[in-house]
Order: structure tokens, then C-alpha cells, then sequence
């Protein structure tokens, strides 16, 4: 049974995120934004202009303090030592903003909407350095680990895309759609009634390796080498769309919550990721190792094209209510997960050790 944090709001809880001293931030519908001891006790509540929908939370990595939320096209910055108006609001995008990220050094912070666009702000000049582009909704966009310069997107146009801050174009792109005509039967190839709109990246703490969540109840695990990604892996454990992933901090263990109202927890280190666990060497040495490297991905080509194999979640979660967001904190020393869904509570669940 879960436990539940109440009385912090009520609307439908929308987002959650996690800061370095484990004070959660939540956001709901209707402009309500909370804070969280890690023990579940209100640490302050804020409501916030205009009350539009709180869709994003994102804690600063290097200033725990600062807290960057959107509730529509608006991104507020915060202080939660002193949760009161915003100390700084910026008017970026046009369209409702899905999904904030913030590089490790806390100097550019990513903005995706509903239009398609990404809004790169550079924070120190408080202004837009960059702006990408999908053709339809940007679900989710995820600033790479040990990359500050490198960030992954997806969106309901069914493309995955890898961008480098320098250029606005991406680097690589995926079509979930082609790649499921490629792998399917002649015969199959037409029956797409419920196509891999992306809803959730989430990146491992190596920078290398990405989950994908999509709205055919599967996920897609990718490893980018260089300027591209290739996918590694793809497995279905949700009966409806995927709506969240999360890779749990120093670890290849992936956290999916979905529309069935399930929240499965899977280990991916076997299928290759631990393989990225120097990355700072391996970027140092990429040309000695390539050939290393390259037979390892063979056999990891070979897993992820064999359809029969099975993998199976480590824990499994029946959570009843469709996911909105799911996060991750340590309280007293545990792992545990928090579950937002539409009731405005969090549910928080403990973690089994490996």
C-alpha cells in the first residue's frame, strides 16, 4: 500500500521533481505549487499568477534553492526559501510549456510547448540563445549528463532527436513510426492504430544511454555514440501509452509509469548500459576503444532485434490511477518512489534493495 501526502492541494498533480536535499516540488492544475519535506509535511505552498496549469518543476543542479516551474507559456523562478511571488518570470514560448530541463551547470535551461518549439534561454543573460523545433507537440526534452551542451527531444510527431547547442538542426533523428514499418510483416506494416507518439525521455547518469516512452505501451532504450543514437532495446510492460520514464540516479534501473495505472520498475544494466560507466574515459579514449565497443554492440543489436526475448520488470506497481509524473528520493536511506496522478495527493512507495 502507498503511502500518501495529502492536503498540499486540490487539483490534479501534475509534476514532481526531487532537489539535493530531498525537498520535493509539486505542481497541479489550476496554479498550486507545493513543497515537501522528505518526510511528507508541507514546507510551503504558493499560488501562482493567472493559475494556469503548473505543467513542469525542475530544481537547479547546482543551486537547490532555485526552482524554475511553467504554468502555461510562462517559466517562474523561484526561491523556496522564501516561497512568495516569482523572483524572475520570463515569456519564451508562445504555446503551453510540457517539459523544463536544466544543464548540470545551471546556464541553460530547455522550454518545450505545445507549438513544437524548444526555447534554449542562456540563464546567465537571462535571454533565448537557441530555438529548435519539432512539427508537432514536444512532449518531453532532456539535457544529457556530463554534457551540458547536448540534450535529447521527442514529441508527438513520433521523432526522438539528438541536438548539440551549437547548431539548430539536430544531430540525429528517429522516427518511432518508420522504425516499427521496418521491423514489422508486410502484412502488419498497415496496422498502426495506436502509433509510438513519444510522451517521456529520461537520460542515465552516464549521458549515453536513454529511455523513451511512447503512447503504444512500449519503451525504447537508446545509447547515442557521437553525433548519433541507435536503439538498443525496446520492451512493453504497460497495457496503454506510456506516460513517464525515469532513470533512478547511479543506476541502469528505469522507472515507467503508464496510462493503465501501473508503475514498473526495470533493470537495463544486463542489456548493456553498464558498459557506460566511465564515461568521462571513454570520451577521452573513444578511438582506442572504438573496436571494443563495436563488438559489444553487435551483441547488443542482437538482443534488441530478437522479438521473443522476454524482459521483465523487476517490480511491479499497480498503482490503479493513470500516471502523470513520476519521481524518486531517498527517505531514511530507502529508495523510494512518488506517484502523481489525478487526485491531488503523492504517492509514495518504497524501493526493494538489488
Amino acid at each position: 500500500m502507498a503511502v500518501k501526502w495529502t492536503g498540499g492541494h486540490s487539483s490534479s498533480i501534475l509534476c514532481l521533481n526531487v532537489n539535493a536535499e530531498g525537498l520535493v516540488a509539486s505542481g497541479a492544475e489550476r496554479g498550486e505549487l507545493t513543497l515537501w519535506d522528505g518526510g511528507g509535511t508541507l514546507a510551503g505552498q504558493l499560488q501562482l499568477p493567472k493559475a494556469d496549469d503548473v505543467t513542469s518543476v525542475v530544481f537547479s543542479p547546482r543551486h537547490p534553492t532555485t526552482l524554475y516551474t511553467s504554468h502555461g507559456e510562462t517559466i517562474s523562478l523561484l526561491d523556496v526559501r522564501s516561497l512568495k511571488e516569482p523572483v524572475e518570470c520570463f515569456q519564451v514560448n508562445k504555446e503551453e510549456i510540457n517539459c523544463l530541463s536544466v544543464n548540470e551547470t545551471d546556464s541553460f535551461l530547455a522550454a518545450a510547448d505545445d507549438s513544437g518549439a524548444i526555447k534554449i534561454m542562456d540563464l546567465e543573460k537571462k535571454k533565448v540563445s537557441r530555438s529548435l523545433r519539432h512539427s508537432n507537440i514536444c512532449s518531453s526534452v532532456v539535457f544529457r549528463p556530463q554534457r551540458p551542451q547536448s540534450l535529447v527531444s521527442c514529441g508527438l510527431d513520433m521523432q526522438v532527436m539528438l541536438w548539440n547547442l551549437q547548431k539548430a538542426r539536430p544531430l540525429w533523428t528517429t522516427n518511432l513510426q518508420e522504425c516499427e514499418r521496418e521491423e514489422e510483416s508486410p502484412q502488419a506494416a498497415g496496422q498502426f492504430f495506436n502509433p509510438p507518439l513519444a510522451h517521456s525521455l529520461s537520460v542515465a547518469s552516464c549521458g549515453n544511454i536513454f529511455g523513451c516512452g511512447a503512447q503504444d505501451g512500449k519503451v525504447r532504450i537508446f545509447r547515442v555514440t557521437g553525433v548519433k543514437f541507435e536503439q538498443e532495446l525496446e520492451f512493453q510492460g504497460h497495457s496503454l501509452g506510456v506516460s513517464q520514464v525515469l532513470f533512478m540516479p547511479e543506476a541502469y534501473w528505469l522507472l515507467t509509469g503508464g496510462n493503465d495505472g501501473k508503475v514498473l520498475l526495470w533493470d537495463v544494466s544486463s542489456d548493456g548500459a553498464k558498459q557506460q560507466k566511465s564515461p568521462a574515459k571513454s570520451v577521452q579514449r573513444r578511438k582506442a576503444q572504438a573496436p571494443a565497443s563495436t563488438r559489444k554492440d553487435a551483441k547488443l543489436n542482437k538482443v534488441a532485434s530478437n522479438k521473443h526475448a522476454r524482459v521483465l520488470p523487476k517490480l511491479t506497481i499497480e498503482h490503479g490511477e493513470k500516471v502523470n509524473w513520476i519521481s524518486c528520493t531517498e527517505i531514511k536511506g530507502s529508495k523510494t518512489v512518488l506517484v502523481a496522478d489525478q487526485s491531488s495527493s503523492v504517492s509514495v512507495y518504497p524501493v526493494p534493495e538489488a
